[in-house]
């Protein structure tokens, strides 16, 4: 039967064992937070209590006690020897300082190697350090894998850390905030050792001076009892500017081909410097950067992570057993870039970071945890912008790649076996898990590195026209006829880049800096193609798709002024058909026409009539204007009043029977059966037409204009109408015509009935 071997621990001290459950006394109550919780001024003096784990007696089962420790904010579990590991689980529960209250149960990452800074004395087997924020109360468990048959290593027990605090003033880093690339030292630099040369060197390759013994396990460790410092050591805080002139092992820092992002110091983010005293060791050349994680929470307050880098420093220190903080750099989810082991941020320091690869290398370490979610687009822009910078000063390309050699015999993420003094292929920019087995950076972290490498190395990517304000679009192409201002857009955040410029024909017609999204330009009459060309920070450019933009200054014309004409229709005094008739053409594009007055109507570039109605007896002006897809105009109108002539006011021949009823116009009508009887209008306009009543049994009509026969009318219909303009005619002119009405007199149904004659004049 497979059997899972389980530790339990607290931070108290077990009072009873029994049966193999272990017992401790538990601390109940709720903690106020003091005033001075890791107060200080100048660096903030961290302390890190070490508690050993105590094993159940049947190595089965421990008992689950909650206890209270010293204040503290991060927490991880380490043990003897660096090169064992824990093929089980290990996790946490604290009780929150502010609120008492107790969280759930907490995974601890079991992936980091303790050898990573190997060749040095003293150094531990540890677990990735979790920030849990400040705490009173701590449960630790431990659980061996089903079928291990090695066990759990010896010499287990919970490292918490205190990070310190300053002061109670919100957050404000000194940053170094050079933005472009300077050769010249800006950080702090202590003595330096030489570089080893030796391949074969275990990764991290740092041999220090004697030997110094291990803290006790189970006490506090006093910070101020972990150095030995000269009695004329400077006492107050560290500098942020005084640097180590450069010697014959330490030769100048070197320019970058990118500019260098803010960097909070170690004097920014309150380092206890009396933690490590020892030299940075240097390197001749950075090739490549490892991208890790690290705190595994993200739900920290970016006011809290100069706290977090100081529980990380103290924790690699006095934990881990390293020289240092084992990171060159920390990003928080800000984007806020934290220096990590001392040296220099501009020059090659040796860190510890990569078991196997921390020659020739940079590890930056993005505060989180990347397994399930993505990194914030600040962070990974700062992570960007660093590997840009660093590897900018040796000639690397953040989207190259790098031949590194392996420090010791390892294993990748991947599986990928590697060899120690052997030579490998690595991407210039890449993921601790590329060269050791671990997820870190996070699947999702991970995911972005191609991101973070193409933002790093340009060109710019995603760069689009978005926008042609000033101008009106009609299907793919733009249309303006004075300024316009054209907007961007790009997936390449605008830090990286330089400028970016506005094209007219392949040719720049505005700069502007990279934080810019539009700018302004006139173009001259005629088609032009349009582009947005980008400079990213490695002088690379990228150019966006051409957007067509006709430039017009000419107005449309009416080729055919807008006239008015009487239609056929049913007519009423308040509503005398009419037919609105214009033609309209653009050099370039007509977009439309549009009436304005007496009613709003917009009609397309290729209509040229429409149907409307008028009061009669009331004169109407008609505008309209005519626009091209550039927005330039011209207006053009026609005014007309329609008059009703009633049929009495016609000079009559023959039989006509007066007929009334409210469907007539004016409550009459005239009608007749009589062949040849005759009703004559005389008038002064410019179009006419004869209202009837109209029937199945309606006859017929012979019409005459100014005494020509212009047509032959059936007033026949299936249903019976009235007030009907059956009949029209029109000139171009206003002039004086007659118009004279001949019944016909058809067999069977020889009457017709007549309504009048509206003109329009």
């Amino acid at each position: 039967m497979r059997v899972k071997r389980r530790i339990w621990a607290t931070a108290a001290v077990a009072t009873t064992a029994v049966a193999g459950v272990l017992v401790f006394e538990g601390v109940t109550g709720l903690s106020e937070v003091p005033d001075d919780f890791g107060a200080s001024s100048g660096p903030a003096r961290t302390e890190v209590h070490r508690s050993a784990l105590k094993v159940s007696k049947d190595g089965t089962s421990a008992s689950l006690r909650q206890s209270g420790t010293e204040p503290f904010s991060m927490l991880g579990v380490t043990w003897t020897d660096p090169s064992a590991k824990i093929t089980g689980t290990v996790e946490a529960r604290t009780r929150s300082l502010p609120s008492g209250d107790w969280s759930a149960w907490l995974p601890i990452d079991t992936e980091v190697d303790g050898r990573t800074e190997a060749g040095r004395p003293g150094t531990r087997g540890t677990t990735e350090p979790r920030w849990v924020g400040p705490s009173d109360g701590v449960e630790v468990r431990v659980s061996a894998a089903d079928g291990t048959s090695a066990g759990l290593p010896a010499g287990l027990r919970l490292d918490t850390v205190d990070p310190g605090r300053v002061g109670s003033a919100p957050i404000a880093y000194a940053v170094d905030a050079t933005e472009e690339p300077s050769a010249d030292p800006t950080d702090a630099a202590p003595e330096p050792t030489a570089p080893s040369t030796d391949p074969s060197e275990p990764a991290g390759g740092e041999t220090t001076g004697p030997a110094t013994e291990a803290p006790s396990p189970s006490a506090p460790v006093d910070p101020s009892t972990t150095a030995d410092p000269s009695p004329t050591a400077p006492t107050g805080p560290p500098s942020a500017t005084a640097t180590a002139e450069p010697t014959a092992t330490l030769p100048p820092p070197l320019p970058s081909t990118a500019p260098k992002p803010p960097i909070v110091s170690r004097a920014g983010w309150n380092a206890d410097e009396s933690l490590n005293d020892e030299s940075p060791d240097y390197m001749d050349t950075v090739k490549a950067v490892f991208v890790h994680h690290t705190a595994q929470t993200n739900t920290y307050s970016c006011a809290d992570s100069a706290a977090i880098v100081r529980g990380l420093h103290a924790y690699h220190v006095q934990s881990n057993g390293w020289k240092d903080l084992g990171y060159n750099f920390v990003v928080d989810k800000c984007g806020t870039v934290f220096e990590g082991r001392k040296g220099g941020v501009d020059r090659a320091v040796l860190g510890a970071h990569t078991y196997g690869f921390n020659r020739e290398t940079a590890g930056i370490a993005v505060i989180g945890l990347y397994t399930d979610s993505a990194a914030a687009t600040a962070a990974t822009t700062a992570v960007a912008r660093v590997a840009a910078w660093k590897l900018g000063q040796y000639g690397v390309s953040p989207s190259g790649t790098a031949t590194l050699t392996a420090g010791a015999d390892g294993t990748n993420y991947a599986g990928k076996a590697f060899t120690g003094g052997t030579a490998y292929p690595f991407a210039a920019v890449s993921g601790h898990r590329d060269g050791y087995n671990t997820e870190c950076p996070g699947t999702k972290l991970y995911a972005q590195l191609p991101t973070i490498r193409a933002h790093a190395a340009g060109p710019v990517t995603g760069l689009a026209v978005k926008s042609v304000t000033g101008a009106a679009l009609s299907g793919t192409t733009y249309y303006t006829k004075a300024d316009l201002t054209v907007g961007w857009s790009a997936t390449t955040p605008a830090v990286f880049v330089t400028k970016y410029e506005l094209l007219v024909d392949g040719k720049p017609v505005a700069t502007t800096t990279g934080s810019a999204t539009s700018a302004k330009a006139t173009l001259a009459v005629g088609s032009h193609k349009v582009q947005v060309r980008a400079t990213h920070q490695s002088g690379k450019t990228s150019v966006s798709a051409a957007a067509t933009v006709v430039a017009d200054r000419t107005a449309p014309v009416f080729s055919t002024k807008p006239s008015l004409s009487l239609r056929t229709g049913t007519v009423s005094t308040t509503a005398v058909p009419l037919t609105l008739k214009w033609k309209a053409s653009d050099a370039v594009q007509l977009r439309d026409v549009r009436l304005t007055a007496p009613v709003a109507k917009t009609y397309g570039p290729t209509t040229t009539s429409a149907s409307h109605t008028a009061k009669s007896a009331v004169a109407t002006t008609w505008k309209m204007t005519a626009y091209d897809r550039a927005g330039n105009s011209l207006a053009a109108s026609v005014a007309g009043t329609p008059v009703i002539l009633q049929e009495s006011s016609a000079t009559r021949s023959g039989s006509w029977t007066t007929k009334s009823s409210s469907s007539y116009l004016g409550g009459r009508s005239y009608s007749s059966g009589t062949k040849n009887a005759a009703l004559t209008w005389t008038f002064t306009g410019r179009s006419v037409a004869w209202v009837v009543s109209r029937a199945s049994t309606s006859g017929q009509a012979y019409v005459y204009v100014d005494g020509v026969k212009a047509a032959t009318v059936d007033l026949k219909s299936s249903t019976t109408k009235y007030r009907q303009a059956i009949w029209t005619k029109s000139w171009s002119a206003s002039a004086k015509h007659t118009v004279k009405i001949v019944v016909v007199g058809t067999s069977g149904r020889p009457t017709l009935t007549t309504d009048g004659l509206v003109y329009l004049k």
